[in-house]
Order: structure tokens, then sequence, then C-alpha cells
């Protein structure tokens, strides 16, 4: 049975410093609601507390158990987060009871941002770098692989072209998960793509979960417009996640992460 998961964004808005955020879905949503505030200006949200918030019933608003996506219209290691960041790892510290992840195209920054006690780091964080092309990749990962961290997932979002991440690949690095990119003016993922970068996973026993096609697929030759609504759908059904266990083997089943591109 799969533990319930909640989003927790303590601030919003972030400055794109990367060619994966071309198209960013947090500056799209915000134009879409037609946001007074530019979307690179990051702001504390009133989620903020989220975490630690108790009903009347004086539980938890977010269950024990719980995966929290956190800062999923942010980056959790922005600069302009810097003052605020301290009370969330308290947040953190005292749910132990969760899981919290967040992703980052900022891992240059990891070591100045983590709390003193960090250490080998807590059990009950999981932080995926992000790398969307090849250069990003050799640029970011190296970096990741070097630093302390328990649960280490590879997102490779949107992917813009094909990839070799083979030599990042290894006991460290729980997950791969890859997939398109949404909206106007996506770039468009080809599924050869894809399955080579299965492959790499496979070949190194590390899960993959392929978990979004974005809004152009191309396949066989061919490119299809995937609405926005079974960009999701689309990718489970073609049926290529990949889960491998502590001991190194296959497991059956899914990973689910809710990414957007």
């Amino acid at each position: 049975m799969s533990s319930p998961f909640s989003p927790w964004n303590p601030w919003h808005g972030c400055a794109k410093i990367s060619p994966g955020c071309r198209h960013c879905y947090v500056y799209r949503q915000d134009e879409m609601y037609g946001s007074e505030i530019g979307s690179e200006v990051a702001r504390k949200t009133q989620a903020f507390d989220m975490p630690v918030k108790r009903g009347r019933d004086k539980k938890y608003k977010i269950p024990s158990g719980s995966l929290v996506y956190t800062c999923f219209t942010s980056d959790f290691l922005l600069e302009d987060a810097d003052e605020w960041r301290p009370d969330c790892w308290a947040m953190i510290r005292e749910r132990s009871d969760c899981m919290f992840f967040f992703f980052t195209k900022r891992i240059q920054r990891f070591m100045e941002c983590v709390p003193d006690d960090w250490g080998d780091g807590y059990d009950n964080v999981m932080v995926g770098c992000t790398a969307e092309n090849q250069a990003m990749a050799d640029q970011r990962l190296p970096i990741f692989l070097d630093v302390p961290i328990k649960h280490k997932s590879i997102i490779v979002a949107p992917m813009l072209g094909r990839m070799d991440i083979s030599a990042y690949l290894g006991d460290a690095i729980d997950e791969v998960s890859c997939g398109g990119e949404s909206g106007r003016g996506a770039r468009p993922l080809d599924y050869e793509w894809v399955l080579n970068l299965r492959e790499q996973c496979v070949a190194a026993r590390v899960s993959f979960n392929f978990h979004q096609t974005g809004a152009k697929l191309i396949k066989d030759g061919r490119q299809y417009y995937i609405r926005r609504c079974f960009q999701h759908s689309q990718a489970k059904k073609a049926g290529i996640d990949y889960r491998v266990g502590k001991n190194g083997r296959p497991l059956k089943g899914e990973v689910e992460i809710p990414f957007e591109g």
C-alpha cells in the first residue's frame, strides 16, 4: 500500500537559471491565474508551516507516514529563501514520521543550505537533482554524488536530448525519473531517448520512472501532441517503469511522482 502524499510549498517563485527553465510551469500557472507578483520573485506562502499545523483534534494536518512533496513551485535551495529555510529544516526535523522530497537545479549550494546537525543526511529527506541535458548532467551530477544525502534521485526533466548518465549511476542513486515538457512551445521528447535512459538504469540496477510524456512525443519518427490531462497516464501506459529492491533485484509495481515539466 502506497504512502499518502501531501504538497508543501513554503515559498513560491523562482529565478530561471538553465535551459530546462525556459517554459517553467510555475510561470505558466502564474500567468494563467493573473498573479500580480512576478514569478521570479520568491515569497513565503500561507502554507509555510503546514507540516506542523494541527487540527481541532490536535493531530497534525499532514498525516504520519506521508510523502511530502516539498517546494514544487520553487527551488528549496533558492538563494532568496536562505532566511526562511532554517525554519523549514526545524519542521522537517520535528516531522521525522514523514518523508520529505524536493528537487533542485542548485545542487552546488547544498552544503551551505543544510542545518548544522545534517551529518550524512536526515533519514526522512530525499533529494532529486535535476539534469535536463548532457551539459547539466555533467555539471551537476558529480556534485550530487559527492554531497551527503541518504536518499538520492536524478530527475531528467524536461528531457531535452539523448543523455548518457551511466557514469553517475550506482548504489548511491535510488531512482532516475524522466519526462517531457508540457505547455505552449513545449520542446519535443523522443521516446528513443527515454528507452535509452531506461537501458542505462537497468544495466546499473537503478530504479527508473517515466513520469510524463510531455506535450510533444516523438515515437517511430512521428510526433504526437498529447493533451495535458493525458501526459502522466500515457507515460504509465508505456509500461517501462523499472523498480529495484535493496537486494538489487527488480520489483513489480510503479513509483508515482507527480512532476510537471
